[in-house]
């Protein structure tokens, strides 16, 4: 056999070795995936989070893209989701408890890609305010967020509790952006603005303007009344130091809010948003501190039950032993 021939039977050996792990290894590679979120408007803490969720997504997994849809917030999503116009959404947890449970509408099939983070409720006020309870804020102009955010429906579950109604016992002032709320407070067009949550950027806002701010939360025995009437709303904390001039721990009640999938979103789609999530945990609580209670095991605590887990997302968990 002359060299020349040899050459080509040793080239074609090695080119028949290589090819098979070649294949493997493409077939292994995760195809280029774009995904639509929508988030809410601009100034509040959904498209915070909805921007900082797509850049350590793609940072995590370079072929996937979370591609950004400004919306009017959590009641817009829901239906939105359903309609198949986005893929996920961010949809705060008492509007999602409506959809569930079917309150004033039918009961949704959307799933659960995760849980966000907590969301304990809360006023702010200027540090000059004169008031220093709810009950105080009666028959005073209040901003309770843009029309379409979660953060009204909290409010006026919270205030129910209290025997008081956002329309008849408060001046409620509806946003066209949740951002304009911080100037209509440190102007005194509103005496407070609701709000929910750490890292709450209506809250920053308020206590980086002069003069400062403070926050107005339920008391305990107003907590107990609420959860005698609400009882999916939980006990929660804002710890020390959430906010500028917050030196102490804030008790309230509130939700989880959640990143929602539309019905029909594959399986094996949903579980590489989880694996890809549980994989870059760390890096997106470094980048927003919200975003440390984005949490496989929180999403499993958090969700009403397992059943509004996505299944694609419930076969990741289980894999990492988070659902039984």
């Amino acid at each position: 056999m002359s060299m020349t021939r040899i050459g080509w039977t040793i080239g074609l050996a090695i080119v028949a070795m290589v090819m098979p792990r070649a294949a493997a290894h493409a077939q292994h590679q995760p195809q280029a995936l774009t995904l639509t979120l929508g988030t809410a408007t601009p100034g509040g803490g959904f498209p915070v989070y909805g921007q900082a969720f797509a850049e350590v997504m793609h940072d995590t997994d370079p072929t996937l893209t979370i591609a950004l849809r400004g919306t009017k917030g959590s009641a817009e999503n829901i239906p939105l989701l359903e309609s198949g116009a986005l893929d996920i959404a961010l949809v705060a947890g008492e509007p999602a408890y409506e959809a569930f449970v079917g309150i004033g509408r039918p009961a949704t099939t959307l799933k659960i890609i995760t849980a966000m983070y907590s969301n304990p409720g809360l006023f702010v006020v200027r540090a000059d305010s004169p008031y220093r309870s709810i009950a105080d804020l009666k028959g005073q102009p209040v901003a309770f967020g843009a029309k379409g955010s979660g953060l009204v429906i909290l409010s006026r579950y919270m205030l129910d509790g209290l025997g008081l109604a956002q329309d008849t016992d408060f001046g409620a002032v509806y946003l066209d952006r949740a951002g304009d709320g911080p100037a209509m407070l440190a102007d005194g067009r509103v005496a407070a603005l609701w709000g929910a949550g750490v890292g709450w950027p209506g809250f920053q806002a308020a206590g980086q303007a002069p003069g400062g701010a403070r926050f107005i939360a339920p008391l305990a025995g107003e907590i107990a009344r609420i959860r005698a009437k609400h009882a999916f709303l939980k006990p929660m904390t804002v710890p020390a130091g959430s906010y500028p001039g917050q030196s102490a721990a804030i008790e309230s009640v509130g939700s989880w809010s959640f990143i929602l999938a539309r019905a029909d979103l594959p399986d094996d789609v949903a579980y590489r948003l989880a694996r890809t999530l549980h994989r870059a945990e760390a890096a997106f609580g470094a980048r927003l501190a919200q975003a440390r209670e984005t949490t496989a095991a929180n999403t499993a605590a958090a969700a009403l039950s397992v059943d509004r887990i996505h299944p694609g997302v419930q076969r990741y968990l289980r894999e990492i032993n988070v659902l039984k």
